[in-house]
């Protein structure tokens, strides 16, 4: 596995050279790789001659007062268990390859990104967006892999990529869960055990406001309760909102950990 930092680095590695180019298949992250990421990984190895995986965790996605500083990283894990993955190249830029001095330029998501996250999370989706396209323009890839578990960022960049007709597909996956049913996180390492069992509450509730779904019955209440019902959990908002799909969506606060998740309403099992 090649390993590029820097802009110049990156293009050098994915010149092709004379023949073919490769098909290329591309998964952004932001590092503290877990069995999720590795689901897409695995994805883009079944779909592409040459995996790239991005590794940058994007100033520009969090808020003033949000967890950037704390968010976990382990670099030479995350190198470890991309090459272990079958990764071809690891993008590891520093937030000045990203945006050096003078940077100005930024995507704006639109309506998609204004609700749910966009309104917990002001200007999250606009560093979500940019972030994206710039990838996408330097790497090339016929399709970019990303987590149903982020459903509204994958219909934010499913957004982009068709309104300013970038050649990319892209590829949502489905979430990958602990056994407990909890969606895996690189979050999920700050909860503590007494914090990760209030947490199954989340998944518990989506589960709740499925079924009342297919019973034809309110999803949105039927979550609600049970989150409400969960003393130590904080919810930020429970909603019904098309995000690729009919989808029930929910943020909580346990402890000092901010959590999001969903399930499709018309498909999840």
């Amino acid at each position: 596995m090649k390993v590029a930092r820097t802009i110049a680095d990156l293009r050098a590695a994915l010149d092709p050279g004379p023949g073919r180019a490769p098909s290329i298949g591309l998964v952004a992250t932001m590092g503290a790789l877990h069995e999720g990421h590795l689901s897409l990984i695995a994805a883009a190895r079944d779909g592409s001659e040459l995996v790239v995986v991005s590794l940058f965790v994007n100033p520009a996605q969090f808020g003033r007062d949000e967890d950037l500083e704390r968010y976990p990283r382990d670099e030479a894990r995350d190198i470890a268990t991309a090459e272990a993955a079958g990764v071809d190249l690891l993008f590891a830029p520093d937030a000045q390859q990203m945006y050096p001095d003078g940077f100005d330029t930024w995507i704006d998501p639109g309506k998609v990104g204004t609700y749910l996250e966009g309104s917990s999370r002001p200007g999250h989706f606009r560093g979500v967006a940019t972030i994206c396209t710039k990838l996408f323009l330097l790497v090339k890839p016929q399709r970019a892999y990303f987590g149903r578990k982020d459903a509204q960022q994958v219909a934010v960049i499913k957004q982009l990529a068709r309104d300013l007709d970038l050649p990319v597909e892209i590829v949502a996956c489905p979430t990958v869960r602990d056994p407990d049913g909890l969606a895996l996180s690189s979050r999920n390492v700050f909860l503590s055990p007494e914090e990760r069992n209030t947490a199954l509450a989340l998944p518990r509730a989506l589960q709740a406001g499925l079924a009342a779904h297919r019973s034809g019955t309110d999803a949105v209440q039927a979550a609600r309760e049970v989150l409400d019902a969960e003393p130590g959990l904080r919810v930020d908002y429970v909603a019904e909102a098309d995000l690729d799909g009919p989808t029930l969506a929910a943020a909580v606060v346990v402890g000092s950990t901010r959590l999001i998740d969903n399930v499709l309403l018309d498909a999840e099992a």
